[in-house]
Order: C-alpha cells, then sequence, then structure tokens
C-alpha cells in the first residue's frame, strides 16, 4: 500500500514527507493506521546518528492508532483495535522469558536495525528501492506503521488515543524507572534531573509512590514550573546556583535516597550519583553519544554504600505497565497529558525544533484521525 512517511535521508537531516510502499505483513506483524506520534529525544540522536541506525530510514518510536489488518499466525489483535506501540524484544531470550524484555539480548538488532531482524529485510520501500524501517518495531513517523503481535498493546475506547502514544517510551520510561527499577519507599526523597517528559513522568512517579521529598533540576523555567505543578517539592535550576549537588543536599537534609538521570549528559549522571546519601541508588536513564564515559569516585561509592543502576524502557512489561499508565490517567492520578502539545503531521520539523529548543515538553504528531 502506498503510504505518507518522514524520512531522514543523511545524518542531521530534516524529516521530509515523502510517499513510500508499505509491504504486506508477515505472518508475525500488524499494520496500524497511525493516530498519533510522540517526537522522542530517541529520534533526534538516531537521526544525528549517535545511535548508528542505517539510512535512509523512516523514525518514530511512540506511535498509537488501529490495527488495519495483521499476519497469518496473529492471535492477540484484530483490524478495528485501539493500540499502542511500544519498544520490540525477541520475547525468547532468557531476560524476556523472565519478564524483562526491556533487557532483551537482541534489543539493538530489534529497535536499531532498521530492518527485520528475522531475515533482514525491511517493509518500505521508495521507486523500488529499500527504506529502512521498523524502527523499534514500528517506524511511527508514518500514516501506517508496520509492528509486530509482540510490541502493540490493546487499550480501551474511553481514553484519547492521540495522546496514548508517549505511554510507548518516554513517559514508561521515567514513570517505569522510578515504579519498577527504583522502587522509592513511602516517606523517602527523590532528585529528578532533568525535566523533559520522561523526568516529569518520573516527578508524577515518585509523588504516586509517596516520595515526600522531589527535586527537579532543569535549565527551562517552564519545565521546572510543570515540575512543581505535578508534585516536586523543590526546582533547581543550574544557572542559578554556583553548586547543583550542593543544593540537592541543601534542599533534602543532605542528600537523596533516589536519583533519576534522564538528561543524557555525562557531567549530570556525576552529579545524580553525587546527590545521594548513604545507601542511596541512582538511575541512569538519559542516553548519550555511544562511547560517553561518566567518572566516580571508587571509594566514594564503596564508603556510602551507593548504587548506581541502568534503566531501559522502565523495565517494563509493555502489556501490564502501559495498561497500568492508562487506568491512573483515567483516575486523574497521572496527568500525563499536561505534557503534551499536539502538532500536525507536517509540521514534525517545527515539532522537532520546539523539542530541542525546550518550549514543547512533548510533542506529539497528530497522523490520522482517531
Amino acid at each position: 500500500m502506498e503510504i505518507r512517511a518522514a524520512v531522514v535521508e543523511e545524518e542531521g537531516g530534516a524529516f521530509e514527507i515523502d510517499t513510500l510502499e508499505l509491504g504486506d505483513p508477515a505472518p508475525d506483524e500488524v499494520v496500524v493506521r497511525v493516530v498519533g506520534a510522540g517526537v522522542c529525544h530517541t529520534d533526534l540522536i538516531v537521526r544525528d546518528q549517535e545511535y548508528p541506525s542505517p539510512l535512509p530510514i523512516v523514525l518514530g518510536h511512540e506511535g498509537s492508532g488501529v490495527v488495519e489488518s495483521v499476519g497469518s499466525a496473529v492471535t492477540r489483535v484484530e483490524p478495528g483495535d485501539r493500540v499502542v506501540m511500544s519498544f520490540d524484544s525477541d520475547d525468547t531470550c532468557r531476560h524476556c522469558r523472565a519478564g524483562h524484555p526491556a533487557y532483551c539480548d537482541e534489543f539493538f538488532a530489534y529497535n536499531f536495525g532498521g530492518v527485520r531482524p528475522e531475515d533482514g529485510s525491511t517493509p518500505l520501500s521508495r521507486d523500488g528501492e529499500p527504506v529502512h524501517g521498523r524502527f523499534f518495531g514500528q517506524s511511527s513517523f508514518a500514516t501506517h506503521a508496520m509492528a509486530t503481535e509482540r510490541n502493540v498493546v490493546p487499550v480501551a475506547d474511553d481514553v484519547p488515543l492521540e495522546l496514548l502514544g508517549p505511554l510507548g517510551c518516554g513517559v514508561q520510561t521515567g514513570a517505569g524507572g522510578v515504579i519498577n527499577s527504583l522502587d522509592p519507599q513511602t516517606g523517602s526523597s527523590i532528585a529528578v534531573f532533568g525535566a523533559g517528559s520522561v523526568g516529569l513522568s518520573a516527578v508524577m512517579a515518585a509523588k504516586l509512590k509517596g516520595c515526600t521529598e522531589i527535586v527537579s533540576v532543569d535549565l527551562k523555567d517552564n519545565r521546572l514550573a510543570k515540575a512543581d505543578e505535578l508534585g516536586a517539592t523543590a526546582t533547581i535550576d543550574p544557572e542559578g546556583v554556583e553548586d547543583v549537588v550542593g543544593a540537592v543536599r541543601e534542599a533534602t537534609d543532605g542528600g537523596v535516597e533516589y536519583a533519576v538521570e534522564t538528561t543524557g549528559v555525562p557531567d549530570v549522571a556525576e552529579q545524580a550519583v553525587a546527590s545521594l546519601t548513604q545507601r542511596g541508588t541512582a538511575g541512569i536513564v538519559g542516553a548519550p553519544p555511544l562511547g560517553a564515559e561518566a567518572s566516580y569516585d571508587v571509594n566514594d561509592l564503596l564508603i556510602n554504600g551507593r548504587t548506581i543502576t541502568g534503566i531501559v524502557e522502565g523495565d517494563s512489561d509493555r502489556d501490564e505497565f502501559i495498561a497500568d499508565l492508562v487506568e491512573l490517567y483515567r483516575q486523574g492520578a497521572f496527568p500525563f497529558d499536561e505534557l503534551v502539545t499536539y502538532y500536525d503531521f507536517e509540521e514534525i520539523e517545527r515539532a522537532v525544533a520546539d523539542s530541542e529548543s525546550g518550549e514543547t515538553i512533548k510533542p506529539v504528531l497528530r497522523v490520522s484521525e482517531p
């Protein structure tokens, strides 16, 4: 079928909407008419080849939409179902079998490879030439996406479908990083470095978990203001203080029990660890360019009993956790809609620019009618 998709042709290039061909689904695949697609930091670092997926490619990995057709072996969904598309995994490795698909042995192949891992093919083409797709098992910067039965999550009819795409990655990552990975105790303290959609989702999750000291650190006043609205008990602009770590410690009576680093900046990751109190844990969520390094004083970790843990996709079971977040949103306990600004699909470059400038917290492209 003929579709419209935003193609990145070269390193650092624009998202250019073009006409492509989408092939028929393989036995385990699902064709989804995309209704909404969130713009995420990961799309941009792949555009810039900091994570080297092959080009040309259709990105987008926070899609929501309606199933239009399914492969011959698909049983979980059928045409007409409303779904969120999340990350992909092989579902057969030891980590997937243990309920941790975000740590799939083949995570990079299934999410960044730009092809079907099983045979190296791509469902997308242009004038007979292949275009890389299946980014995070979807490539949802398009009117239609080819997903798999594994990574589509059915959702209820009484929530806005165009809103739900960010649950597939960014919102899931921030909220899951707190709820699933760090699991802070009621009455504990936490600092969240970065107040984009991932960081603010972490702030909301910390409030849900009963953290009584929640510090949000960011350079943008609009994001700090939103953090304050969503549950932060203190906000810090690094440009307004001499010592960020000292400011976090002052705001929390000596340091935090948990820290979440969402910016992907190694220096900030170091600050997150340094802000911990004894036996504190820092979760590293933000993705820097491959090869980036941060430094830590080994004795500082040892003597204080601190822990550093990496977190991918909030260590989430996609089906269960996305359903949980939808229910929390329905109850008014997780208002992630306050992070979202909508753009028409044709405005993708403006959405990207507004995201990079910090003007918009979470851009969501309206691709088609629900």
